[in-house]
Parts: C-alpha cells; structure tokens; sequence
C-alpha cells in the first residue's frame, strides 16, 4: 500500500467488497487519502470482486486482498485487519455480517475505536429491512420518484445518482466522517446506519419544506423545478440534440428571451396561465438552430442556456478541459478526484493486489 496523500492520509478503513454505493464512497475516501484495504472474495469462494460493475474506475486508489469469510482461519485475519483500521464499510442485507462472525458486536470488542459503516437500501430495521431492492424501488417509497417525470405518465427510470449515489454514497462518506472525528476526540467507535430511503428523504428536505406552504404542489410536471416552467427545462434543436434552460432570475429569463429573437413579445415569466404559450414559443425558436449553434448564441451571457452532452461529449467540453474535471488514465477518460482541495488535493493511485499478511502488516 501505498502513503495517502490527501487530506485522509492515515485513516484506514476496511471496505468489504459489494456494490452499488458502497464502491462509489470508497473510491471518493480513496482519492483524498484514505488507506484503503478492499475486502473481496476468491473466485473458489463462489465469485470474485465486483470488477463488472465499474471496477477499473470504482476500484482505484486502494489495495484489494481476497478472504473467503466463510474459512475460519480467513475470518480471523480479518478480524486482525479490524483491530488495526479506524473504520469499515459492508453492503450486505441486515444481519449478513453477523452471521459471518464479523458483525459490529463482535469488531468493536476487538477495535472499541472501529467506525462500523452499515450500507443498505431499507436501512438496519423497518418492516422492509431484509427485502430486496434497488434503487428505484428505494426512490419509489421517499415521494422523490412520484415528483418526476410527466404528468400522466409513469415516472421515468432515473440514473443511480439519486439513490444509490446521493442517498447512498455521500450519506455514507458523511456519517463515516462523522463517527471518526468523534473516534478520535472520544476514542470510542460506532455503528453508521445508512439507509438510501433516509438520504434521499433528506436531499428532499426543500420540497418537503414547499408542500405544507402550498409552494410545491404534489404531482409531476406541475412545480418550478420539475419541468412545468417553460425556463426551467429543456428543449429539442433543429439536429434533434438538446439544450438545457435554468434562467429562473427574471435578468437571466430577458437575456434568453432576446437570444431567442422573442424580445418583441411580452412575457409575464412567473404567470402560469401564460406558461403554455411561452414554451410554445421557446420550443419553437429552439427547433431553429441547431444544439451547437445555441450554445455559440448563449456562451457568452448569462441567459443560463447549455448545451446537453453525451457522455462521449462532456470531457471535451473547454469548462472541464481547463479544469481537468476529467483526467486520462489507462487511455480511459474518468473523473478526477474531488473535491479541491488546496495544500492537500486528493490524487488517484494505481490499486494493488495484496496478501492479507501483507495488509496486516503495513497496518503494524
């Protein structure tokens, strides 16, 4: 293993191989510092570490060993990783690591200062605790699903970002954070319960605030951010791609009227009666151009008009070029450490195969 280099560095941390948000947040820890050990099964286990799911990117900057944690003798190696690491995080369902002989009971006896980091969808308890899911059934139930998509229709499918990664991973990351500043004040450990239903009800604290007000109504397609405002969505151009409009502030919503060519019309912005024949209007200046050629109209404004990206796109895009937002690595374009930091910046490392022995010892 290598010396971290962020503002981690020092902090060890044992990750239990799994997926979804688990990886992501190790990965993250990772880049800024974090000692990582990935704790991953042998193939002769019944499978190995999860490289199918993103692993030559989600995988970096940390060590992997392979333990089958059904083995006795495997089991007790770990067990003298834990005694060394300041924190660990597992995604199995409730009560898995228990039954394997390493839960939070059994860890904190032999690390009283362990972070115990529990990673679920349901959360350690609740009537849906030990039942499957993923992370569109864990929107489905927190109101943020029901709130997007079109009106009429079925919710759209949305990226893992939301649930797996926003309720997941940075949930995760924070609570870990959390438990080991309290470690090393009180020198006492703790169990972390992060449930993706609690996180995702937490990043929807606004909206919550909004409905008892009246200020959000409790449908789709029918509120200022969820694509009922003919400013505050997105519109298809003349080579079928698409910009993205956000100029909510009246000053921004007259800059992406006159680069429109609709200054001549009198828009009253926040009339809803008037929103239909708005976007009828905006939509159609839209389809005149083309994607490329609206983004040369706004580049220069601040009409909050943007083009919308492939993924093939956006690392070439001049913002993230300048700002090295992605970097080059095993000739694969891949995000580059965040966030900032000024006189400890994270930084990515190549990962390393370990034998347990070797991990324990670099932990001496």
């Amino acid at each position: 293993m290598t010396e971290g280099k962020g503002p981690l560095a020092g902090i060890r941390i044992v990750e239990i191989d799994a997926i979804g948000p688990v990886p992501l947040a190790a990965m993250l820890l990772a880049d800024l510092g974090a000692d990582i050990v990935r704790v991953a099964r042998p193939a002769t286990a019944g499978g190995g570490d999860w490289e199918d799911v993103g692993g030559d990117i989600l995988h970096r900057s940390r060590s992997v060993t392979h333990l089958d944690l059904k083995n006795d003798r495997h089991r007790a190696l770990l067990l003298d990783l834990i005694e060394r690491a300041d924190g660990l995080i597992e995604g199995y369902r409730p009560g898995v690591m228990e039954r394997l002989g390493v839960g939070p009971e059994v860890c904190l006896a032999r690390n009283p200062r362990l972070v115990f980091g529990r990673m679920t969808g349901w959360g350690q308890s609740g009537p849906l605790a030990l039942r499957a899911g993923h992370d569109i059934n864990y929107l489905s139930i927190t109101g943020a699903l029901h709130a997007m998509g079109a009106k009429g229709e079925p919710p759209p499918v949305p990226l893992n970002l939301v649930g797996d990664y926003g309720g997941g991973s940075m949930f995760l990351i924070m609570g870990m954070l959390s438990a080991l500043l309290s470690a090393k004040m009180t020198g006492k450990g703790q169990v972390v319960d992060v449930a993706i239903t609690d996180g995702v009800v937490s990043l929807m604290s606004l909206f919550y605030a909004w409905l008892p007000k009246g200020l959000w109504s409790d449908e789709p397609s029918a509120n200022l951010l969820d694509g009922a405002a003919p400013f505050y969505r997105c519109y298809t151009c003349a080579d079928g791609r698409h910009v993205a409009v956000g100029c909510l502030e009246p000053k921004f919503f007259a800059q992406m009227v006159t680069g429109l060519g609709l200054a001549d019309r009198e828009y009253d912005q926040n009339d809803r009666a008037g929103w239909p024949v708005m976007q009828t209007d905006i939509a159609a200046a839209f389809a005149s151009r083309t994607r490329d050629e609206w983004a040369a109209v706004f580049e220069a404004t601040d009409a909050c008009v943007t083009p919308v990206l492939s993924m093939e796109e956006a690392p070439l895009h001049p913002h993230n070029h300048e700002r090295a937002t992605f970097v080059d690595r095993n000739a694969t374009a891949q995000p580059a450490p965040a966030p900032r930091l000024s006189v400890t910046p994270g930084a990515i490392e190549e990962p390393q195969v370990l034998d347990i022995s070797e991990a324990i010892e670099s932990w001496a």
